[in-house]
């Protein structure tokens, strides 16, 4: 793994632990930070010792939103460069084939909720705020935040959220289904590690088929949904990790899965 500026990087295990670095302020993302947040879960993706990821932010905050400063004068060119650059971190969020958590203490605003709105989870501490303000600045989200909200709480309340530009707390969050758990700030990361564990003791394959057809079946009709899924069920019997896990539970002992 490359050296970063903006991100630190520790694995626990199969963990892979990414923490935005720019606690100066409050890790807003500028489009150094996405690079570099790309290419580590693009990395990530490629190394067979590592089987979730889990992102955080340094210091008061997960991410306080995209860096205004340098995006005030931007072209409508420059500012779709941009967008492009941002959406495409989410997009490589969703195709790892492992689970990645957010954990999220502090604010997660603008850029910051779009990037936990990529994570197939996000669990926040009880001080956690989210929101997509970017219409106080005369602009909406273009990091993914409409679609993915739209998909994760259902039109009316992603049309409250990104019209109002209002910040929601924890409990609000949790209520409507944009975060999965509320954890103790003490005890967020380690849940989130210990989840990550828990499926990455779960048969690899499955578990990508899982999301892949999940993410691939919010867009489709439930008609096309249940083909995608007999298809990749019906994939997985030709694996050795199939034979395995059966096995395994027939024997009444734990599968030793390969990825196979």
């Amino acid at each position: 793994m490359q050296a970063f500026e903006f991100l630190t990087i520790e694995d626990r295990g199969p963990v892979r632990i990414v923490k935005l670095n720019r606690p100066q302020v409050l890790n807003a993302l500028n489009s150094a930070l996405i690079e570099e947040l790309l290419a580590a879960i693009e990395a990530s993706s490629r190394e067979a010792d590592v089987r979730g990821l889990v992102l955080s932010g340094t210091g008061r905050a997960f991410a306080a939103g995209a860096d205004i400063r340098p995006m005030r004068d931007l072209t409508p060119d420059l500012a779709l460069a941009l967008a492009i650059k941002g959406q495409a971190l989410g997009e490589a969020l969703q195709r790892t084939p492992w689970v990645t958590i957010a954990a999220v203490e502090g604010v997660a605003l603008g850029g910051g909720c779009e990037l936990a709105l990529a994570c197939d989870f996000i669990y926040a501490s009880p001080t956690a705020k989210f929101g997509q303000p970017e219409v106080k600045l005369g602009v909406i989200p273009g990091f993914g935040g409409t679609q993915r909200l739209l998909r994760r709480v259902g039109l009316p309340r992603a049309l409250e959220l990104c019209m109002t530009g209002q910040t929601i707390d924890a409990v609000e969050a949790l209520r409507i289904g944009l975060v999965n758990r509320i954890v103790p700030a003490d005890d967020l990361l380690a849940a989130a590690i210990q989840t990550v564990e828990l499926v990455a003791s779960r048969g690899p394959l499955a578990v990508a088929k899982v999301k892949e057809v999940l993410y691939r079946g919010a867009d489709m009709t439930l008609a096309e949904g249940n083909r995608c899924e007999r298809e990749a069920f019906a994939s997985l019997f030709a694996t050795a990790d199939q034979r395995e896990g059966m096995t395994a539970f027939l024997d009444k002992r734990p599968a030793e899965f390969h990825s196979k």
